[in-house]
């Protein structure tokens, strides 16, 4: 027999976590989180490189249900926000649903469910050995969880992958020919470079975006000699971080409705930012301008401001948080090159206005494959189309969540599934709970209705009005390109052109076609 249970979420970062809380409030236990790695975090598993934080704050950067009082900073190291996902996962016993070291390897929609592949290649024995029980799972096959391979056999799928996990590599001439360590910077090689051992080390970074904002100034206050080629400058305004105040703390932790207001507080602070980020003319001018003061108070040179200077439309790209990266450039610690890295030749590096510099160690702060999801080829509607086929021109959805000829499917940090102006969580929330709602009606009644299906032209509506949204923002239009906007077709496919309220009134609308069965071989609901 095959292991049969509700529902398999694929991934163990936020999303994935927060639809196992969504499933389980639903009254939902029979359901299995497969994640590759030997952890769960996602993002913040990935990330480890010297200065990872979060640029949202940490009191809105958590889940709605478990609220954190004890953050140690406005704006959370990577290494608190892991700890908070793990602390989640052992305080809610989420570890007895949880396959780790688990790949997908193919998931196709048969006979009315989802038969699923799995590689079990790496499974953390202290999570899984053999003998465990899924909790809700049917069949004896159901204590055999650490096989090299396995067929699941489930009636939803929810992928909940994110977006954040397959680094971009850059096509650069001579660039697999470095002698030195080179890596990516969501890969970082703690063996090579290690936090404490980068003094004297000439440490070239390759990009200017959320990473390099980060990265930049944490090596230099660890003595590196830092290169930075910078091919597009960004928006930079003050982050403002700092210490939580211990009486905040201790506040937060005795006094529940203290926190829910100050995590209110920073809600709406982020959505009064919709308005600079996607266009408002007064709104994006009064921004660009705190933006410029920023640049202008930290960098007195105006020939190294000028070279920081975007030259595209204030929002075009993700609008960034920094107080310490300009004073990097300023003060020397870091050697600013205005221009791409064109070639390696060797331990020399060429930028693309020719300057050379040598380097030990390259760190490509290059971002990730955003728009062509990892999971999509692997994943095979009822027409016999993958979904990487049916995203062809670009990721598609209803509401973000469903996809046509993809029955019982629920994609989550998918398509127009982010913000730049307020946490993704809350999202990805909503989105865990409206997948919940569907599953769990599904559950309790199942011979009451069919799978949880929209058509093509719910989609293409869907998609048109993403577009027409979106057409007049400065995502399309204020001159940059940036990782938002799918490079095959010119759509706006990863960003939602809208608050979070929108987000959520959205998904109030979405009525899925669940053709109701009456009988069923003999069964009357």
């Amino acid at each position: 027999m095959t292991l049969r249970v509700d529902a398999v979420i694929v991934g163990a970062g936020f999303a994935g976590i927060a639809q196992a809380l969504a499933l389980r409030s639903a009254g939902v236990e029979s359901f299995l989180m497969v994640e590759r790695e030997r952890r769960i975090g996602g993002t913040w598993r990935d990330n480890t490189y010297p200065g990872i934080a979060c640029d949202v704050p940490s009191h809105l950067y958590s889940l709605a249900s478990h609220p954190w009082p004890h953050w140690s900073r406005v704006f959370a190291p990577g290494g608190e926000i892991q700890a908070y996902l793990e602390r989640i996962v052992a305080d809610e016993g989420l570890g007895a649903h949880l396959m780790l070291g688990t790949a997908l390897a193919g998931a196709r929609w048969a006979d009315g469910a989802w038969r699923i592949s799995l590689q079990h290649n790496a499974v953390n024995p202290g999570a899984y050995a053999p003998g465990n029980r899924v909790p809700g799972g049917s069949g004896p096959e159901s204590t055999a969880l650490c096989l090299d391979e396995e067929e699941v056999v489930a009636d939803h799928l929810v992928l909940a992958a994110g977006r954040l996990t397959e680094p971009r590599i850059p096509d650069i001439p001579g660039l697999g020919s470095f002698a030195g360590p080179l890596f990516h910077s969501a890969r970082w090689d703690h063996d090579a470079a290690p936090h404490d051992d980068l003094a004297g080390r000439r440490i070239a970074v390759v990009g200017t975006g959320a990473t390099a904002i980060q990265l930049v100034p944490a090596l230099a206050r660890r003595g590196a000699r830092v290169t930075l080629f910078q091919r597009t400058p960004a928006w930079i305004v003050p982050r403002e971080d700092h210490p939580v105040d211990v009486a905040d703390r201790r506040l937060f932790a005795e006094d529940p409705s203290a926190l829910a207001a100050h995590r209110a507080r920073l809600y709406d602070e982020g959505e009064a930012r919709f308005a600079s980020r996607s266009g408002d003319e007064e709104a994006a001018a009064e921004m660009r301008q705190v933006a410029l003061d920023h640049l202008a108070r930290q960098v007195p040179d105006p020939a190294l401001r000028r070279a920081l200077t975007p030259d595209y439309a204030f929002g075009c790209k993700r609008v960034l948080l920094s107080d310490d990266f300009y004073p990097a450039i300023a003060d020397g610690s870091v050697t600013l090159e205005p221009s791409a890295l064109a070639e390696v030749r060797g331990s020399s590096l060429v930028a693309a206005s020719g300057a050379r510099y040598e380097a030990d160690m390259i760190v490509l702060a290059t971002g990730f494959v955003t728009t062509r999801q990892p999971y999509a080829p692997l994943v095979t509607g009822e027409r016999g189309e993958t979904l990487d086929e049916h995203w062809s021109g670009g990721m598609t959805a209803v509401a973000s969540t469903l996809v046509a000829g993809f029955p019982n499917l629920f994609v989550l940090n998918g398509p127009n599934a982010s913000l730049g102006h307020n946490s993704s969580i809350l999202l990805s929330e909503a989105q865990a709970e409206f997948a919940a709602s569907l599953i769990a009606e599904r559950v309790s009644a199942p011979f009451a209705f069919g799978p949880v299906r929209v058509d093509d032209a719910a989609e293409e509506a869907a998609t048109h009005d993403i577009a027409e949204r979106a057409a007049r923002t400065p995502w399309l239009t204020g001159g940059c390109g940036n990782w938002y906007v799918d490079e095959r077709s010119g759509r706006l496919t990863l960003l939602w052109p809208g608050t979070v309220a929108d987000f959520r009134a959205r998904l109030d609308r979405v009525v899925p076609r669940r053709t109701q069965i009456l009988h069923r071989e003999g069964v009357t609901p």
